[in-house]
């Protein structure tokens, strides 16, 4: 996805912010960060291949803004209703918007996509 964005945007800045959900509980946990210190005033984009209940790309979003960013656009491959909804209740009044490509419903229990793409990281690691 990176890819293709920075294709549409040459002169983008890229940053890393990865991060990984708790099977349990859902909660996400940053494991590594590569990204300006001030975001001041900025547009960032947030990408995420699958959005299903919205808890790790909130918590990236809120990591972009506390970083001062005044402007997110979440750029997703499937998404759900449920996900798109936390994502657009955390942000408020702040300016973000969600755009998954396919809106799909997730069970609420598993917090998966059903049908989906299986685990993303997974994938674009080579772990499966």
């Amino acid at each position: 996805m990176l890819e293709g964005l920075v294709k549409l945007l040459p002169t983008a800045e890229v940053g890393f912010l990865g991060m990984v959900r708790d099977e349990e509980t859902f909660e996400p946990t940053t494991y590594a960060e590569r990204l300006p210190d001030d975001l001041s005033d900025r547009q960032c984009f947030a990408i995420d291949p699958m959005l299903a209940t919205g808890g790790s790309l909130a918590a990236a979003i809120q990591f972009l803004f506390d970083r001062g960013a005044k402007d997110v656009t979440a750029i997703c491959l499937l998404g759900t209703p449920e996900g798109v909804a936390a994502i657009e209740a955390m942000a408020g009044d702040r300016d973000v918007t969600p755009r998954p490509r396919s809106a799909r419903r997730a069970p609420r229990r598993e917090g998966y996509i059903v049908p989906g793409l299986g685990d993303a990281g997974d994938r674009l690691y080579g772990t499966v």
